[in-house]
């Protein structure tokens, strides 16, 4: 397995790229920053795979809740993002929601989104498949135009009832009366302790049951069918870029799924390795344009 690193920007953004076949370049010492010979790389890969995270979102000014100063009131994510805190709070677990689902609808996707979905399906029409997979929970990637995306920590906009199981979209704002004008996240303010009965519920006929953010929480195992498609995905490609990614999700996730069973992390030789500075929403678009070998 012949594994890329791309680093991009000053959030923490990583794009990794990781390649099935050499196409007989020589093995790299160090990164290089020569964005034509990963021009060429990328323009031989019929089948890519896009993983993003929190960094590719940080750029259109959504909060990522990580690192110093990562904190809703008091708390940081980890400390709410589980189903103990929504079992023991829901409410403030809910006002947490809310605020990042209000938050959300004043955002845009950036030029680093815009430039994914548009390779998507620019190269789609040429027969070549991309596949964005994305721990992001904002759907910044479907509203800038990313088809084929599997949201493997689900989505802010989603709602799973904790009674009968439905799942469905929601775009409501709010999501419910309770909840309308709650949310601050300044420290200072003091927890709206909203009665449960007065939290989203379940309108499937005949249930009424507590609603809860359709997101997988600390402790969490992933969805099975998503889980599946991503690692289909990461089998078959033969270009990966992971941009935006933290590095502990990168170990856990890329590496466990696609070099498992395969070899061992020492053994991965580092043959092709690229780090571009700068914001995403400024690497990424030259790096995933339309290429002079393409069709016009």
């Amino acid at each position: 397995m012949i594994v890329h690193r791309f680093t991009c920007g000053a959030k923490n953004t990583h794009l990794y790229a990781q390649l099935r076949k050499a196409w007989g370049i020589q093995a790299m010492a160090r990164p290089s920053s020569d964005l034509a010979a990963f021009r060429e790389i990328f323009s031989k890969s019929n089948n890519i795979a896009i993983i993003t995270g929190a960094g590719v979102s940080a750029e259109s000014g959504v909060p990522t809740f990580r690192g110093a100063g990562g904190y809703w009131r008091k708390w940081q994510a980890q400390e709410l993002a589980t189903p103990t805190a929504f079992a023991h709070n829901p409410s403030r677990v809910w006002e947490f929601y809310h605020y990042r689902r209000e938050v959300m609808l004043t955002k845009d996707p950036n030029p680093a989104h815009l430039a994914i979905a548009e390779c998507e399906q620019r190269l789609g029409k040429q027969g070549r498949k991309v596949t964005i997979i994305t721990q992001n929970i904002d759907e910044l990637h479907r509203r800038a135009g990313s088809k084929n995306l599997l949201e493997i920590h689900g989505s802010l906009f989603k709602t799973r009832c904790m009674m009968c199981g439905h799942e469905q979209a929601n775009y409501k704002s709010p999501i419910c009366a309770a909840l309308e004008g709650r949310g601050a996240p300044d420290p200072d303010t003091q927890d709206a302790q909203i009665p449960v009965e007065q939290l989203p519920r379940c309108e499937q006929r005949g249930c009424n049951g507590l609603l809860r953010p359709a997101v997988v929480w600390f402790g969490e195992t992933l969805d099975a069918d998503i889980l599946s498609h991503a690692e289909k995905a990461l089998d078959g490609c033969d270009l990966c870029l992971v941009v935006g990614v933290w590095d502990a999700f990168l170990y856990i996730f890329v590496y466990k799924h696609t070099v498992q069973n395969k070899l061992t992390i020492n053994d991965i030789k580092m043959i092709h390795m690229f780090h571009f500075h700068g914001p995403c929403g400024t690497t990424l678009p030259p790096a995933l344009a339309r290429h002079k070998s393409e069709p016009n």
